[in-house]
Parts: C-alpha cells; sequence; structure tokens
C-alpha cells in the first residue's frame, strides 16, 4: 500500500485529518523502518506520550463512570483496558494492521511482531492526536475505540496476576513461586520471551510476551486458573482480593 494510502486510511479510522502529516507517518512508523534515522521519524516517543495520556483518559473515565468501585476494582478494569492484549485487538479491529510502515528486518517475525505493533501503534496514534488536535480529540478515539470493550466484570480479574499468585500459594501453604525464562525468539528490537512459573517445584502455568514482566504475567494467570483461584481469569470468592 502506498504511503498516501495508508496516511488517508489511519485518518479516516482516527476520524481526524492531521494538519502535520510527518506526525502521522511517524505514528505509523515500526522502528525497523528509519533505522539510522532520528528517533522521532518512528512511533517509539509518540507512544510514550500516548500511553501517558491513554492512561489519564482511561482512569478519569472509569472514576466518573462506576461511583461504587472501590480502588481495587477501578485498578483492575483500568490495567484489562489499557493491556497490551486489548489494544492489539482493538487496533486489528479497527484495521491498524495493514498500514503500520515496516522494515525489512521485521519480515518473517509473522504474528509476534505484529501483536506487538499493534500496541505501540494504538498507543502512538493517541499521542499523535494529543499533538495535532488537542486533549479532547484525542480522548474521543479513546472512548470511541475502548468503549465496546468495557464490561465491569473485568474488574474482577487479577490486576497484578503474579503478587496475587504469590498471595494465594502462599496462603494455603505452598512455596512463592518461582519463574524462569525458558525462549525468546524475534529481532532485537520486538522480541518475544517465553517464562514458565514453577509452585513447589511443579510447573503450573507458561505464558509469552513481548517482554519478560509480561511473559511471567501470563504464565502467572495460567497457574491461577490451573491451581483453582481464578476460573477464566474471574477471582474467586474464596481468596481475598
Amino acid at each position: 500500500m502506498a504511503l498516501s494510502d495508508r496516511l488517508t486510511r489511519a485518518q479516516e479510522i482516527l476520524g481526524h485529518e492531521f494538519n502535520n502529516k510527518v506526525l502521522l507517518r511517524a505514528a505509523l512508523t515500526h522502528p525497523s523502518a528509519v533505522e539510522g534515522q532520528p528517533v522521532s521519524a518512528s512511533y517509539e516517543r509518540l507512544e510514550f506520550l500516548g500511553d501517558s495520556i491513554l492512561g489519564a483518559v482511561v482512569a478519569r473515565s472509569l472514576f466518573e463512570s462506576y461511583p461504587e468501585f472501590d480502588e481495587g476494582k477501578l485498578t483492575r478494569l483500568k490495567v484489562s483496558l489499557v493491556s497490551g492484549a486489548t489494544l492489539s485487538e482493538v487496533s486489528h479491529e479497527l484495521g491498524i494492521d495493514d498500514i503500520i510502515i515496516f522494515g525489512a528486518s521485521e519480515t518473517g517475525t509473522g504474528a509476534r511482531g505484529l501483536h506487538s505493533a499493534l500496541e505501540n501503534v494504538y498507543e502512538s496514534l493517541v499521542g499523535a492526536l494529543y499533538l495535532d488536535a488537542g486533549w479532547d480529540v484525542a480522548a474521543e478515539f479513546i472512548h470511541r475505540t475502548l468503549k465496546p470493550h468495557l464490561a465491569s466484570e473485568r474488574a474482577e480479574h487479577p490486576a497484578n496476576p503474579k503478587s496475587f499468585l504469590q498471595e494465594c500459594v502462599q496462603a494455603d501453604g505452598h512455596e512463592p513461586p518461582a519463574y524462569k525464562l525458558v525462549g525468546s525468539e524475534g529481532p532485537a528490537h520486538a522480541p518475544t520471551f517465553t517464562a514458565v512459573v514453577l509452585i513447589d517445584g511443579i510447573r503450573q502455568g507458561r505464558g509469552t510476551g513481548s517482554s519478560k514482566k509480561e511473559a511471567e504475567g501470563a504464565a502467572a494467570l495460567e497457574a491461577l486458573d490451573r491451581m483453582g483461584y481464578t476460573t477464566n481469569g474471574v477471582i474467586l470468592n474464596k481468596k481475598p482480593v
């Protein structure tokens, strides 16, 4: 797809025509496509900005929408909505897969590289919208695209699977969870890690992610389900939050 077509499609998705097209191009550009160029040529800096804006917009929206929720439930809802898995899913639904600008070195990473890029580009587009049109326009995009994924049931999922798993297993007299990195693949700028979690020396969970922390969190989630502390990720009443 030609660059002009990518920019046009991006503006259709965002519902905003950019005054600064260079900004929009950067928001869509994977670091592999601009190796050797200034960092501002890719989405990395915009991703940093967008991440902060996204967190603030979602936090305020949840605070106003759920006056009956305590801090724990609000935190779990927020973490669920801004997670890499949710942002990647939303980006895929919007059709962002087709307009990301990749470099040749990213060819062959397949779903691994795309998953990470979809999450990053969502945040970079939020940052670009903010710089080009202001807070309200960026917030409108966030509300429009994340609202279909908002469900109060998400508040029943552990915000920090690793901490919750440790609480649960120690309360039941087990040793603290031990995490082990068992694999990594993909390019240096977009690796995929695989980790397992051991309870009393027995493997109870396995997970993958774009960082070691994310992989360990995924492993903890699987362990929580396998050991009966959660059901499909939902906290059971027998364990405290």
